[in-house]
């Protein structure tokens, strides 16, 4: 064999792994959809609420964050989980959807958007306690 069709060979057998490699993917398997917890189930903490900084954006679920909208964020609920959420303080309640992540911040347990905000009377004082009943898993 000459010199050149060594190379020649040696070219194309590094061109097909190079491209075997590319092809071949290693894919985590998907986790399962948790069904939530069941209907029924309370949780009680602090929610605070967000709003015109968010408009628009993409929420985690993949939709526009609109503060209009009875919505809230929950760290590991189902997105579409809807939620009847309590103003302890006032006994004003909302039912809202959970379409994000969230709360960043330590020791709160719900994000809501500005409306729902609104109808439990917290956005003045920006957090409340509150009490959540998880109503149905998701839609």
């Amino acid at each position: 064999m000459t010199r050149r069709r060594i190379l020649v060979s040696l070219a194309i057998a590094i061109l097909a792994l190079v491209t075997v490699g590319c092809a071949t993917t290693t894919r985590r398997p998907a986790a399962p959809e948790s069904a939530g917890p069941e209907p029924g189930t309370r949780i009680d903490g602090l929610a605070s609420w967000y709003g015109q900084q968010h408009q628009g954006r993409a929420t985690a679920s993949g939709e526009a964050f609109d503060m209009n909208k009875l919505t809230a964020a929950h760290r590991t609920l189902p997105f579409g989980t809807r939620l009847r959420v309590t103003n302890v303080e006032n006994g004003k309640s909302v039912v809202v959807r959970v379409n994000d992540r969230g709360p960043h911040v330590p020791g709160r347990v719900l994000d809501l958007s500005f409306r729902a905000a609104q109808a439990l009377g917290i956005t003045g004082a920006g957090v409340a306690r509150v009490e959540v009943v998880v109503l149905r898993g998701r839609d």
